[in-house]
């Protein structure tokens, strides 16, 4: 199961710090992701991070989104700043192996002033 939370309405220029707490999986074992979902558009993979901590992020965020997990919490995280407009949308995060894929239900992140 995957609970995120941290979502809400922000002006733009503000941060928000998204989280995603696992349970019912060997959380390290998994790549950790956060993905969005506008309306009307497809869903992109925003941030991606692997076990060993290599992060990857999509161009529109990049320098702006840092993903970060805690495997002793099992929970993996969000930090987004300089937000806008064009990154409201619900972000929903993803637990991936070799074999099985989970997502979340979303949290929304609302940029607008």
């Amino acid at each position: 199961q995957l609970v995120e939370s941290g979502g809400g309405l922000v002006q733009p220029g503000g941060s928000l710090r998204l989280s995603c707490a696992a349970s019912g999986i060997f959380f390290s074992t998994y790549v950790m992701g956060w993905y969005r979902q506008a309306p009307g558009k497809q869903r992109e993979l925003v941030a991606n991070i692997t076990t060993g901590g290599t992060t990857t992020y999509a161009d529109s965020v990049k320098d702006r989104f840092t993903i970060s997990r805690d495997n002793a919490k099992n929970t993996v995280y969000l930090q987004m700043n300089s937000l806008k407009p064009e990154d409201t949308a619900i972000y929903i995060c993803n637990a991936r192996s070799r074999l099985r894929s989970y997502y979340g239900q979303g949290t929304q992140v609302t940029v607008s002033s």
